[in-house]
């Protein structure tokens, strides 16, 4: 059609010259109108094969990840990268081949086409350290959203929340207001974010000199937490999952005690309690999932060229003022 060779086709397909052969600007046209023409568009398999470059994000979730609700964990992260991907052109591949079993996935698994994507977001509440640690070995790039400690084969990339910061924050403002003994309530280790929350929550009590109590909840029922609040004399309580601050709201309810007038509430979930919507905005902070997930697809690219610069980024926390926190009235 142009009475040109496949080389030239192929230079002027990749928008490039070869060494000192320049392509005028007639045969370019020629050669992109009959392009245009056929319809033609470049196999991105065969264009890989010699550049090593697929323009292809994966992203991984060791959970089931398509929203059912408008409060879904991931559907913001989701967003963000998208946003990010669209903006970079890429294009983004959700790996579903390995079968949730048990509530999580594998990212290594038979038949697995992880290399498929030039560098792939790794998303999860919990992830299998293990599968970190073999990606980091085998040099696959990847960033975690969330925040990750560095596994035995070096450091893992991560987009995370600043959590310390956070509620140290609001430790701080509740000792402010005249509370002198908070309690903590949820395990505040494991996860590098429960971790990090109980870390922030130690770091308030110091700074504001206050009291503090520990309240496990895993295997209690709210009443019970509730109870050892009452014995410690607590007049707030730091709240790490929001399941069990729709649990506590509840049996408060139930028991005639008010929030916050008897005792004060702060949600250190990052989000509203899915189950508790009917209650007064919570004090606590919104987790900046949306640019999470844009920042991690970010850092990701950036890798993939070359970027030698930090690795692991710490975006902050909102501080939601709510209406559970007050100045104490009593001891509960």
């Amino acid at each position: 059609m142009t009475g040109v060779s496949q080389a030239t086709v192929s230079m002027v397909l990749n928008n490039r010259d070869d060494g000192e052969i320049r392509i005028p600007q007639e045969t370019r046209d020629r050669v992109l109108a009959a392009i245009q023409s056929t319809g033609y568009v470049a196999n991105p398999i065969a264009r890989s094969l010699i550049s090593q470059d697929n323009r292809i994000f994966g992203v991984f979730t060791y959970e089931s990840v398509f929203p059912s609700e408008d409060l879904d964990f991931y559907h913001p992260f989701l967003a963000g990268i998208e946003r990010r991907a669209e903006q970079l052109g890429y294009d983004l591949v959700l790996f579903t081949s390995s079968p949730v079993v048990d509530g999580g996935r594998k990212i290594f698994h038979a038949g697995s086409r992880l290399r498929l994507a030039d560098g792939c977001v790794v998303l999860g509440r919990r992830v299998d350290r293990a599968e970190l640690a073999r990606l980091v070995a085998e040099g696959f790039p990847f960033v975690s959203v969330g925040r990750r400690d560095d596994v035995a084969a070096g450091p893992v990339a991560a987009v995370g929340a600043d959590y310390v910061s956070a509620v140290a924050e609001l430790v701080r403002r509740t000792g402010g207001l005249g509370h002198r003994t908070v309690a903590f309530v949820g395990e505040g280790a494991g996860p590098e974010s429960s971790a990090d929350r109980w870390a922030g929550f130690a770091a308030g009590v110091a700074d504001a000199g206050v009291r503090s109590v520990r309240l496990r909840a895993k295997g209690r029922d709210a009443g019970e937490v509730l109870d050892s609040l009452v014995e410690h004399g607590a007049t707030a309580m730091f709240v790490e999952d929001p399941d069990d601050t729709a649990a506590l709201v509840e049996e408060c309810g139930r028991r005639g005690v008010r929030i916050p007038e008897d005792v004060s509430l702060v949600e250190l979930g990052g989000s509203p309690p899915r189950t508790a919507r009917a209650t007064p905005d919570f004090t606590g902070f919104r987790i900046p999932r949306e640019e999470m997930g844009a920042q991690a697809v970010d850092l990701l690219a950036r890798i993939l060229g070359g970027d030698r610069g930090p690795r692991t980024r710490l975006l902050p926390c909102r501080i939601v003022a709510g209406a559970t926190l007050a100045a104490p009235r009593s001891t509960p």
